[in-house]
């Protein structure tokens, strides 16, 4: 099954921001973003499924990576090869575990440290998940509206980004119905 764009918003910035039902595994984009844990560890979940897709050379970039650079934290993510998946990067964005505090701004932190380093690397477009609302507990209404206001700031903080199009992938129903309302409320901004 193709994924398939479920709504389109034009940023005043010029950027693209589509919300889309489907795997981010098969996004034929510059990047995807792995919701990771701060050691680069891609047992289960999401990391897991990215690992499976695109290969265990994943895994071995990720692992050099923490060898060389140490945990990765929540604003500098880390960024490996893609494999065998469609994307040109894969950028590990650590999101935060619900409880631990300071919640928001971790989480804000992880979607604007992944669209800096998308510029970065001079990419134009990128493709991220729900970040922390899987295993990590963050409540999916909660974590629409934090991760769609980081995207925006991040725009709005950075007018000359090369980044055309972000794409928020998301592959359960449920996460679905939770940033719909945002992008119902936001047809152009």
């Amino acid at each position: 099954m193709s994924n398939i764009v479920l709504r389109e918003i034009s940023l005043n910035s010029g950027q693209t921001v589509q919300l889309v039902r489907g795997s981010i595994t098969v996004e034929e984009v510059d990047a995807i973003v792995n919701a990771a844990n701060s050691h680069l560890a891609h047992g289960g979940g999401l990391a897991g499924a990215i690992v499976r897709e695109g290969g265990q050379e994943i895994q071995k970039e990720s692992d050099a990576w923490v060898q060389q650079h140490g945990r990765v934290s929540h604003a500098e993510p880390a960024y490996t090869g893609a494999g065998r998946l469609p994307c040109r990067y894969v950028i590990h964005a650590v999101g935060p575990v619900w409880g631990e505090g300071d919640e928001d701004a971790k989480l804000a932190a992880a979607v604007r440290g992944s669209l800096r380093l998308a510029d970065r690397l001079k990419l134009s477009s990128i493709a991220l998940p729900a970040i922390s609302t899987g295993i990590f507990g963050f409540p999916k209404e909660r974590a629409a509206g934090v991760i769609w206001q980081a995207i925006l700031a991040y725009f709005r903080d950075n007018p000359v980004s090369g980044i055309g199009l972000v794409r928020l992938t998301v592959i359960d129903q449920p996460t679905l119905d939770a940033f719909q309302p945002v992008f119902q409320g936001a047809q152009q901004v």
